[in-house]
C-alpha cells in the first residue's frame, strides 16, 4: 500500500479507503473509486482530499492495490 499522503501517489479511478470530515474522529473507513483530486498541494499530513465515484469527499488513507 502506497502513501495516500503524497499526491503523485493519488490518481484518478484508483480503489482507496477514505475517512469522511464525520468520521475522523471514529475512523471509519469509506472505500470507494476516486473520481476527482481535491488537494493542490503536494501532500497533505491528513492525506489527500478526494471526492469519490459515489459523490463521497474524504481523505485518503489506504491505495487498494
Amino acid at each position: 500500500m502506497s502513501d495516500g499522503k503524497l499526491r503523485k501517489n493519488v490518481k484518478i479511478g484508483l480503489g482507496v479507503e477514505v475517512v469522511q470530515k464525520h468520521h475522523q474522529r471514529s475512523g471509519e473507513l469509506t472505500e470507494g473509486v476516486i473520481a476527482k483530486i481535491l488537494t493542490k498541494s503536494q501532500n497533505h499530513p491528513h492525506g489527500i482530499k478526494v471526492q469519490l465515484e459515489s459523490g463521497i469527499v474524504g481523505r485518503v488513507k489506504n491505495i487498494l492495490a
